[in-house]
């Protein structure tokens, strides 16, 4: 399980247990929105960056900039990451590669 915080951190959780198993370090704003899929977590933050983690080891794989304003969701789906932001876009990310793959505004 994973959470988002104020902290500018996100916090791995083990289930059913619910013990911390490690914190990411690394967005400078607000984490406001999570995803886990797998072994890999995204994170959304107020500091306009989408980031990728490796749930496992805590690594960070990607940081992903586009976005002009606050990431306000993200999602994980695959070998796809999606973003959308304030600031009125929508992005498709390459979760592999980090490389942005579409913007729909």
């Amino acid at each position: 399980m994973v959470s988002g915080s104020g902290d500018y951190k996100v916090r791995v959780y083990a289930v059913p247990s619910f013990q911390l198993v490690r914190v990411l370090e690394g967005h400078t704003n607000w984490v406001r929105f999570v995803a886990l899929e797998g072994d890999r977590i995204v994170s959304g933050s107020n500091d306009k960056t989408v980031r990728l983690w490796d749930a496992r080891s805590g690594d960070a794989l990607h940081v992903l900039q586009g976005h002009s304003d606050r990431v306000q969701s993200v999602s994980l789906s695959g070998s796809e990451i999606v973003s959308g932001s304030d600031d009125q876009s929508v992005r498709i990310w390459d979760a592999e590669t980090g490389a942005s793959t579409r913007v729909l505004d």
